[in-house]
């Protein structure tokens, strides 16, 4: 059998025994996912490439923890779910720093972030989404992208991000309300 033709935990059986191969398949398979998995995390496109690097690092360093009763995409999806939360505290911890001013500076310090009508209005077409994707609070904005991006079923994004298929279907419904809400121009500063 060929390595195109190997499914999935064949692959990774392989890449635990060496075969580095094997794992550059398993890479080409689902890099994309990965990708758009953390695009709609982070929204920039630059941004998600290096997680999606970071993920696969990651992955490769752990093939040998893979468990091959789960599917290596929802092993793949957990990893860069993980990258993407900490890629985020990262940048709260860089934006905390880059923004510090003395305390006797504070009186002179002027809010510079955007009002949400300007941002929306900069914004145009799929950029403008996936901002309002990014803004999206992590527990919501994984099930969308896990359900709605990726397709992932109900059960399936249950089980990757270990809550009940209801947790699922109500994030999904709150996670669409508030992004129409976002698109409309509503009050984003409550995500």
């Amino acid at each position: 059998m060929t390595l195109a033709d190997a499914d999935d935990r064949a692959l990774a059986a392989r890449a635990q025994a060496g075969e580095q191969a094997a794992y550059a398949m398993l890479m080409a398979r689902h890099r994309d996912a990965v990708w758009r998995l953390a695009r709609g995390h982070v929204g920039d496109a630059d941004e998600a490439l290096d997680i999606t690097q970071d993920a696969f690092v990651a992955a490769f360093a752990a093939i040998g923890r893979y468990d091959g009763s789960r599917p290596f995409r929802a092993w793949m999806a957990r990893i860069a779910i993980n990258k993407c939360r900490d890629w985020a505290r990262r940048r709260a911890v860089r934006r905390f720093f880059t923004l510090a001013k003395p305390i006797d500076d504070a009186v002179h310090v002027a809010d510079l972030t955007a009002s949400p009508e300007d941002a929306l209005a900069s914004a145009e077409g799929v950029t403008r989404i996936n901002a309002a994707i990014a803004a999206l609070p992590f527990n919501l904005k994984e099930v969308l992208l896990l359900r709605t991006i990726e397709a992932m079923s109900q059960a399936d994004t249950a089980i990757l991000l270990r809550i009940s298929e209801k947790a699922v279907e109500t994030r999904l419904y709150r996670a669409r309300a508030k992004l129409t809400e976002m698109l409309r121009g509503g009050d984003d500063d409550r995500v």
